[in-house]
């Protein structure tokens, strides 16, 4: 089967999944996930090649009936959260409510939420399936996917790296800033509108690893052609460092020329 990448239009964000029917770009299409198609999407790439696997498939083209069902159903969002934030106030739990999703044949609703501690929702859920009379299904989401579904734009004037991921987001560590020699910014230069370390930081990473191989630690006692002294600064792009000399002076030297 063929993978696909598609712009899912409920969440706004992309998807990677199979599909055998020879779709093109651009078409609008149903997709399914765990046997329920509830999502509507548009192609934005065909023949994808990764080893990525697949969150769901392509079930058909999408009609004029299902764009009707969709928008109806988008319509009833606003309305459904409303609900929930009462009933969530009035049970006293713990958890923001982000999105909601409907499904195309209306049998059920998946509601998106962000939590900092376990929550137990089941007398919410409970609640919630005999107010709107269709099965209901609550799915916790971290702060990145919160951004990812928002969407918005970052520092940089872009739209938010998250919204353009397809599939799981990828890990993002704080080694991956002490490798590019940002570290030290603070967390609040190096932190996305979610609060996470930001996507970005991941673009470069292994690049610098592999420009840091034969370079020395910060603060590490090094030979240079001057003498002794303690490794400062490191600039792995032009494979240059920084030493304080034991007299106090401050050069630049190459990599090659540090023991």
């Amino acid at each position: 089967m063929e993978k696909y990448l598609v712009k899912v239009y409920s969440w706004e964000n992309s998807h990677l999944c199979y599909g055998e029917d020879g779709y093109k770009r651009g078409e609008k299409v149903v997709l399914k996930k765990e046997d329920i198609q509830n999502e509507i999407g548009i192609i934005e790439l065909v023949g994808v090649e990764t080893k990525d696997k697949p969150e769901c498939g392509i079930s058909r083209r999408a009609s004029e009936k299902d764009l009707e069902v969709f928008e109806k159903n988008e319509g009833k969002k606003k309305e459904i959260i409303n609900t929930c934030k009462e009933e969530v106030k009035r049970l006293s739990l713990e958890m923001k409510l982000v999105d909601a999703r409907i499904s195309l044949d209306s049998s059920n609703v998946v509601i998106a939420f962000t939590a900092e501690e376990r929550v137990d929702f089941r007398e919410l859920v409970k609640n919630l399936s005999k107010i709107f009379r269709r099965s209901v299904r609550m799915h916790q989401i971290g702060s990145r996917d919160e951004a990812r579904n928002l969407g918005g734009c970052g520092v940089c004037g872009r739209s938010l790296c998250c919204s353009r991921f397809s599939g799981s987001l990828p890990s993002i560590s704080i080694d991956m800033a002490r490798v590019q020699q940002i570290a030290h910014r603070g967390s609040e230069r190096i932190s996305g509108i979610c609060g996470r370390l930001m996507c970005c930081l991941s673009y470069e990473a292994k690049q610098y690893q592999e420009m840091m191989i034969g370079m020395p630690e910060l603060h590490a006692s090094v030979k240079t052609p001057e003498g002794k002294g303690t490794v400062i600064e490191l600039n792995p792009l032009t494979s240059e460092i920084k030493v304080r000399l034991i007299d106090g002076k401050y050069a630049v030297f190459n990599k090659k020329d540090i023991s």
